[in-house]
């Protein structure tokens, strides 16, 4: 596979990182280098890890696994999307947020925006190409697409001093990325 053709790959899996990297930095308002390191690594190693594990899978489990993989992926976003609306709707200003950089809601919102590149695995598999350069290209820019929307996040956040609203808007964003992953996987063809 062509330098390029990786490179327009990992941009196109990294905008889901991409869009759940702004809604937690509007979420966040303070982005610390630790909030940075955990959202970007575990994004990126969870972007690169997906194509190899659908690389290994191959064709044998290739069709029952795109049957529901859309619905897991609306489901994690779906999730996390309505627990920052309901937090931003708490009665008191000092109510601890929740920070997605941690624990489940890390994992969830990693396996969300990572379920796709393990689709591009398994095709790549199916093609009979090799997955460990595409992998680790895909990781690095997820990687570097996460840190730089995290910050860009939270900069729009504190400039607009709209904390409510940009929670709410973060919630929305999340819940409107997992119905696009529906809609891409023709769910809504029907209506």
């Amino acid at each position: 596979m062509p330098g390029l053709d990786i490179l327009a790959l990992a941009v196109a899996l990294a905008m889901d990182a991409l869009a759940v990297a702004l809604a937690t930095g509007v979420a966040l308002k303070r982005v610390s280098r630790r909030q940075t390191f955990r959202l970007a690594w575990h994004f990126g190693l969870f972007q690169a890890l997906m194509p190899i594990i659908g690389w290994v899978l191959g064709l044998s489990v290739r069709s029952a696994i795109e049957r529901f993989d859309h619905w897991i992926a609306f489901a994690l976003l779906a999730c996390i999307g309505a627990k920052m609306i309901r937090e931003a709707f708490a009665l008191t200003e000092e109510a601890e947020r929740a920070d997605p950089t941690r624990g489940w809601s890390l994992v969830m919102l990693s396996v969300a925006t990572s379920i796709d590149a393990l689709a591009v695995g398994l095709s790549m598999s199916m093609l009979g190409l090799s997955i460990w350069t595409p992998a680790a290209v895909i990781g690095l820019v997820c990687l570097l697409f996460t840190a730089a929307g995290l910050h860009l996040g939270r900069f729009v956040g504190n400039a607009a001093r709209l904390s409510f609203a940009a929670e709410i808007l973060g919630g929305v964003v999340l819940i409107a990325i997992g119905l696009n992953i529906l809609r891409d996987h023709g769910v809504f063809s029907g209506f």
